[in-house]
């Protein structure tokens, strides 16, 4: 059973007679965060006073008093301002434990009215290899979806993948000049990756060529370099400010003007400075723009320099790609062979797209490997889907999805583009450009539109990097104006993946961390762990080649998912091969070590773990670190809840790691196959099972497979 629906389920009985029938109140009851409060806490007696015009306490008072609690826990506490707090009875705990022990599901609860989820998650570009960047999508989704099945509800996922894009139309172009026939032969996937990365580095090539050429990137860094100068001049004691009576002539333009690149530094623009103008600001804040004991940057000159470490990262971005290019002599060959490559590749992407047999046949041709090289990798990943319907399944929907909009006055022309006006945003959603070319947004109305039609879901959730909220929230927005209001529509957003430096997880070339490279890094370096703890056992090694490498790769993959799920998703985090393969703290192999300890017993025990949970015995809880691994393992359905209440795995990582660390206190102290009484030991057998249990179905829902012996 999940103890906090229970309480939620009775203090509800209660608030409904005061005629208080408001969810947010229960929402306030949640587990203690000190064990001298008791195992549960109530604050809803505070918003409660306040809507009542009543003391918080008195309230508090009352309400304690008509629960009916008696049976599961002993007369509530009021404490502070009107705290409720709730101590469970240890034979209910160990009644409700002794069911648990013998349910296939952990006492876990199916949910009471299930509902129909489409999980849309992954969504690789198919014409590229997976990188870093798609391993919090992929696990993050995949993991919400074992656990919403798990609760009973219906889910359906759909791998919505990018094979129609711009990246197709670079490969083609690749294929018809670049192509290497006995490569493609041989190994196609890696060919078709070849030419993709050839084109994009050509493009990228051109691309930053044409910007440092117009001059406006070294201009605008001159310019703040010599703002800064003066900033800086103006801060010593007794300094004039050059051209300070000139007042904003000081400046060729403001700070946070759009540059070239389109960056925005307004943090350092005229009306966030003062509305004097710059120059007047520098004059006025000589005092408090000198350098403190500290050595503290002035306030005025942080957001320049903050600015000028833009461009100046942008700038030896860029060259750095013309270098990569110039200094190869066929490169720049091939460069200068191809100009106006991006408008090629387009033509080649429109072509396809209008239904020209030659681009379509390659199309289908290539296809195939493309999407097996992905299948490989979900293999390898544990990962499935019930579809995979790309961008080009929805293709042929597009043109009467925005003639249709159009019809019924949804969307209008403007400036000859076709546009969807929604209220709260200052741009449109373009669903057709002026050329007549259809947008993500056209395919992800005409995506969302199939699957009400199709699957009638309660709720939709997109598992999205962060980068795209404003994209998700203009789609909800023109999905409730196409009169889908009663669907739950949800961006899953997540941030990204660092390495340990603090910037992006890349490699020494610059390029995005391949996924498969990811996994293969992690695998051997568990080999490794495996090996050496397996040699330096007292009685000598135990496992063979064959078993140190099936384990390696549990433990290896494993650590990469768990690393991910254990994070909040909605912040960056910073991959660490060595913290993530750690056989200590919040790790994935933490949880598998803990896992296989507590099989360990049973095979050292002769214990069959089959018998044990039919045997009818019971559990008893005469000591606290039996107590509190009970209470622990009774936590299991409603971390599930409350992990899904929010969409966030890691409160499944955070209770498995507390649910470990529970189970080595009780380890230590409180002995197993020499305890006696033989009901004793029964009770903590019983115990250890459900523990190895809870443990190996919280891995499962992360889509992590234990294993029986590290």
């Amino acid at each position: 059973m999940s103890i906090l629906s229970e309480l939620k389920r009775r203090f509800h009985q209660v608030l409904r007679c005061w005629g208080q029938d408001a969810p947010e109140l229960l929402e306030m009851i949640r587990p203690s965060q000190e064990e001298r409060f008791g195992d549960y806490q109530a604050n809803l007696a505070m918003p409660l006073g306040k809507r009542l015009g009543r003391p918080p306490r008195e309230v508090a008072a009352e309400l304690a008093a008509q629960l009916q609690v008696a049976d599961m826990a002993q007369p509530p506490e009021i404490a502070g301002p009107g705290f409720i707090n709730f101590r469970l009875r240890t034979d209910w705990l160990a009644e409700q434990l002794t069911q648990a022990a013998a349910d296939p599901r952990l006492g876990v609860p199916l949910v009471a009215q299930p509902k129909t989820y489409v999980l849309d998650y992954s969504a690789p570009n198919v014409a590229k290899p997976m990188h870093v960047g798609h391993i919090r999508s992929t696990v993050i989704g995949d993991a919400l979806c074992r656990m919403l099945r798990f609760m009973g509800h219906r889910v359906i996922s759909d791998n919505h993948i990018g094979d129609w894009g711009t990246q197709f139309g670079m490969i083609l172009y690749g294929y018809k000049h670049f192509l290497d026939p006995e490569a493609y032969r041989r190994r196609p996937v890696e060919e078709l990756a070849r030419l993709y990365r050839l084109v994009r580095l050509l493009m990228d090539y051109q691309e930053a060529k044409a910007k440092l050429a117009t001059g406006h990137l070294q201009t605008r860094i001159a310019e703040l370099k010599t703002h800064l100068e003066k900033a800086a001049t103006s801060a010593r004691p007794g300094s004039a400010i050059p051209g300070a009576a000139s007042g904003p002539e000081a400046f060729s333009g403001p700070v946070g003007s759009t540059g070239p690149a389109g960056s925005t530094g307004s943090a350092g623009s005229a009306s966030a400075v003062g509305s004097t103008g710059p120059a007047a600001d520098l004059r006025n804040q000589s005092k408090a723009d000198q350098p403190s004991s500290e050595g503290r940057e002035a306030p005025l000159r942080r957001p320049m320099r903050k600015e000028l470490e833009t461009y100046l990262e942008e700038q030896r971005d860029l060259e750095k790609k013309v270098a990569q290019v110039e200094q190869s002599p066929e490169l720049a060959r091939l460069a200068a062979e191809h100009p106006n490559l991006e408008a090629r590749v387009q033509a080649e992407t429109a072509k396809l797209h209008a239904g020209d047999p030659e681009n379509r046949r390659l199309w289908q041709e290539f296809l195939p490997h493309c999407l097996a090289e992905l299948d490989r990798i979900y293999q390898r990943l544990g990962v499935r889907f019930d579809y995979t319907l790309g961008e080009s399944f929805y293709h042929d929907r597009l043109a009467g999805l925005v003639e249709g909009l159009l019809a019924r006055g949804l969307a209008r022309i403007s400036d000859g583009a076709a546009c969807i006006f929604l209220e709260g945003f200052d741009t449109p959603m373009i669903i057709r450009k002026q050329d007549g070319a259809f947008l993500y947004a056209t395919t992800d109305l005409a995506t969302l539109q199939y699957r009400m039609q199709t699957w009638k879901p309660d709720a939709i959730l997109y598992v999205v990097d962060h980068r795209q909220s404003l994209h998700f929230q203009q789609l909800f927005a023109a999905a409730r104006l196409l009169g889908y209001k009663d669907v739950e529509l949800q961006h899953i957003s997540f941030g990204a993946v660092l390495g340990e430096d603090g910037r992006p997880f890349k490699t020494r070339e610059g390029d995005l961390v391949g996924l498969e490279s990811l996994l293969d890094e992690a695998v051997a370096r568990a080999l490794k762990i495996v090996s050496e703890n397996d040699d330096g056992k007292p009685d000598g090694p135990e496992l063979s080649p064959a078993e140190r490498a099936e384990i390696a790769e549990r433990v290896g993959i494993g650590a990469v998912k768990y690393a991910d799920l254990a994070q909040n998703r909605t912040s960056d985090y910073m991959f660490s091969y060595s913290k993530m393969l750690a056989l200590s703290g919040n790790t994935s192999a933490y949880m598998q070590y803990a896992y296989a300890r507590v099989r360990s017993i049973f095979r050292k025990g002769g214990v069959d773990p089959e018998e044990l949970r039919s045997s009818g015995a019971s559990v008893l809880l005469p000591s606290p670190p039996e107590r509190d691994l009970g209470l622990a393992l009774l936590r299991f359905g409603e971390t599930l809840e409350l992990a899904l209440e929010d969409y966030r795995p890691n409160l499944l990582t955070a209770y498995l790691y507390e649910l470990a660390n529970r189970y080595s206190v009780f380890f230590e102290q409180c002995p197993v196959l020499k305890a006696q009484p033989d009901s004793l030991r029964t009770s903590r057998l019983l115990l250890c099972d459900l523990t190895a249990r809870t443990i190996q179905k919280g891995l499962e829902l992360l889509g992590i497979e234990v294993v029986e012996r590290m």
